[in-house]
């Protein structure tokens, strides 16, 4: 059922477009004693989230009795990121999800369906999981809440992903990961149809339905200026509602290139991006463009570690990004990589399997670190005043002395992908 629908390459939604068709919406669900909102964290407020998710509590007002943000596996979202994200909405209804211990199991996707989906490459069931708020709260709605954009995991993020793994478990998570990862990431990015998405799908047919669950859902871009703008709004309790955004995603977000790009710089923003664990979208998003024998230079000014969770940052210290036969040689031997899949798949993820280089410029982490996770190492002052973020503009740019490189200013916002490499 789609409750409302209104998108365009062209469109630029304001926070009044935003207030009449959220309202436009609500209206048509009915009045609400119970009400659970699940947000994004402050690594995705460009979804703009954080304004709809306002919107809520004002239209709600104290029937909005809980806000759990859907952290997945990244650190709670401190009172300072509370405050610019959402806004006036009461701290004291902010819920903190543990992806280890505050979860309830809907069900189990078998193995034989992981198998048929991942062309034989997976062979385990996965569990559906969910925070135990969502299950125990006793909504009568439940407003899932982000953008659709396209993923390294899933092709395409957000609809069912949101509750799945934002408020998923550890078991859920590491498993859906790795068949991403083994199933092949450019064979899924940019596209809405993936084995992890039939998966979230299956949970959502077999094991969901009782829960009362809408999905807010926005396609964001930029304009000719560079500015950030809201391309769509799509407001259901189905597929359909994501199929749409989608689809507008695919024609917003990502960029096909006629020719492979020799160097590529990509800016990530400190108050965005303190970890390798994001960071590396960098790599994800841009590996389907760049040349064999390319390079990949990642200014990081707020990078100060390499997991959001202290246990996956001891594995990525430990073992690094070593490429994929290798990470998948040491998951077989090694038991602690074993039972943290989504390691293993974030190792494969960052990694060119030799195929270009990538050198970080971070800012709190030293030399003999980067190194150690098998990326190169250069000085963040020297590579900033060079590839000065302020001065270049998203795409090509010349440098002074002749230079050609293609500059990324949010890896988060797109998908870049050369023709040759994309099918």
């Amino acid at each position: 059922m789609i409750l409302y629908s209104k998108g365009s390459y062209t469109t630029s939604l304001t926070q009044t477009d935003f207030r009449d068709g959220l309202y436009e919406a609500l209206d048509k669900l009915g009045a609400k004693k119970r009400v659970l909102a699940i947000p994004p964290d402050f690594t995705r407020s460009h979804s703009h989230a954080g304004p709809l998710t306002e919107l809520l509590w004002e239209y709600y007002k104290d029937k909005l009795t809980d806000v759990l943000p859907a952290i997945g596996t990244h650190y709670p979202m401190t009172e300072k990121e509370i405050n610019v994200m959402f806004g006036k909405i009461p701290k004291n209804i902010f819920r903190v999800h543990d992806w280890r211990q505050g979860l309830a199991t809907l069900g189990e996707v078998p193995s034989e369906f992981i198998r048929e989906v991942s062309d034989d490459r997976v062979d385990y069931s996965i569990p559906i999981q969910v925070d135990k708020l969502i299950v125990e709260g006793n909504y009568d709605i439940i407003f899932s809440i982000g953008q659709v954009v396209p993923h390294e995991v899933i092709g395409m993020a957000n609809y069912n992903k949101n509750v799945f793994v934002g408020t998923g478990g550890v078991e859920g998570i590491n498993k859906t990961h790795f068949l991403g990862a083994a199933y092949g990431m450019e064979r899924i990015m940019g596209r809405a149809d993936t084995p992890v998405r039939k998966v979230l799908n299956y949970g959502s047919d077999h094991f969901a339905k009782h829960l009362p669950i809408i999905y807010i859902l926005t396609v964001v871009g930029k304009d000719t200026s560079g500015r950030l703008v809201v391309r769509g709004l799509y407001i259901g309790d189905d597929v359909e509602c994501f199929n749409r955004a989608a689809e507008l995603s695919l024609k917003v977000n990502f960029e096909l290139l006629d020719e492979p790009l020799k160097k590529v710089v990509v800016y990530l923003d400190p108050s965005e991006f303190k970890s390798t664990w994001l960071g590396n979208k960098s790599i994800y998003r841009t590996r389907m463009a760049i040349a064999d024998g390319g390079e990949l230079i990642v200014l990081a000014p707020g990078l100060s570690e390499f997991g959001e969770d202290k246990e996956i940052d001891t594995l990525i210290r430990k073992y690094g990004y070593v490429g994929t036969s290798k990470v998948l040689e040491l998951a077989k031997q090694n038991d602690d990589l074993q039972q943290s899949l989504s390691a293993a798949a974030h190792l494969i993820h960052g990694s060119s399997e030799g195929r270009f280089t990538i050198t970080y410029c971070p800012g709190n982490i030293s030399k003999q670190e980067i190194e150690s996770v098998n990326f190169a190492h250069s000085d963040l002052n020297r590579m900033m005043n060079r590839y000065n973020p302020e001065k270049l503009k998203d795409g090509f740019n010349k440098l002074p002395d002749g230079e050609e490189i293609f500059f990324i200013s949010n890896p988060a916002l797109g998908l870049w992908a050369y023709k040759g490499r994309f099918s």
